[in-house]
């Protein structure tokens, strides 16, 4: 029979796969040799609180596996940590380290697509290569239908406000809209704000962006709720094609996920060091 621990540690984690609270465990899967502490596959599950369930054996360890649990809850990402006994980070496959597996556990986040054309397209690809629960919004049967969007786990054809109305946007879900023309847009846009969701964004020149911002304003939606708007939508990189353009939107939202700065790279590179100047002089 399992211990009590691990049955509350699987159901926690079903609750959380299925859309309840989001969790993160931190799994011992290898050991000092000779070591005195928590045995392999020890296991414990931590919320986003704090609180948890089963054990690593109590003290610094589980203190250093905890906080790193919290750390990965927090940027939904799963991987694995050394730790010494005192709970410090080691280095990678350090032998006198313990080695443990971080998994944040959660229902995926949502990608809701408002819109099917060609940028709804590439956006749903890749969106479901990124592990988002892909749903797309169309008023075209053609262009809101599972053979079009085989990738999605809906295809919703509707109009616009009404879909987006009806639709269960929460603080998980990131919306993308990008219909066929500003009319359609601003429909969208205004069933989506001021309704918790982690990303609202939406294509557009800044002139229409613009229109349909003051469009918005004088009928009373509160500016504060579409300051938080992506408009115009996605990190300028020079994108022009729908894929180019998908790829320059889903960049922002993963800068949003992980706190990106969206600068490149290579500014972070160190600096080549200088050539000495006698060792130039007798070069030449």
């Amino acid at each position: 029979m399992m211990p009590d621990s691990t049955i509350a540690i699987t159901q926690a984690v079903l609750r959380a796969l299925e859309g309840g609270e989001a969790v993160a465990t931190a799994t011992v899967i290898a050991r000092p040799e000779g070591a005195a502490g928590p045995d392999v596959s020890a296991r414990l599950l931590v919320r986003a609180e704090g609180e948890g369930l089963g054990s690593l054996g109590g003290g610094p360890l589980e203190d250093g596996a905890r906080a790193a649990a919290l750390e990965a809850l927090r940027d939904r990402i799963s991987h694995t940590v050394w730790l010494h006994p005192d709970g410090t980070p080691a280095q990678r496959a350090d032998p006198s380290a313990y080695q443990v597996l971080i998994e944040a556990i959660a229902a995926p986040e949502t990608l809701l697509i408002v819109g099917g054309g060609h940028i709804g397209l590439s956006l749903a690809t890749i969106g479901e290569h990124l592990g988002f629960s892909v749903a797309v919004i169309d008023e075209r049967p053609e262009y809101a239908s599972p053979e079009r969007f085989p990738m999605a786990d809906q295809a919703i054809c509707g109009e616009f406000d009404e879909e987006v109305r009806r639709f269960p946007i929460g603080a998980d879900t990131y919306v993308v809209i990008v219909t066929r023309g500003h009319r359609q847009d601003e429909t969208a846009l205004r069933e989506a704000v001021g309704r918790g969701a982690r990303y609202v964004g939406m294509i557009g020149s800044r002139r229409r962006v613009g229109a349909v911002l003051r469009h918005l304003v004088a009928d009373g939606v509160p500016p504060y709720e579409l300051e938080r708007v992506h408009t115009p939508i996605g990190l300028d990189i020079g994108a022009e094609t729908p894929a180019e353009i998908a790829v320059s939107i889903i960049a922002e939202i993963i800068q949003l996920q992980r706190g990106g700065s969206g600068r490149p790279m290579r500014e972070r590179r160190a600096k080549l060091p200088t050539a000495d100047a006698d060792a130039v002089a007798d070069a030449e």
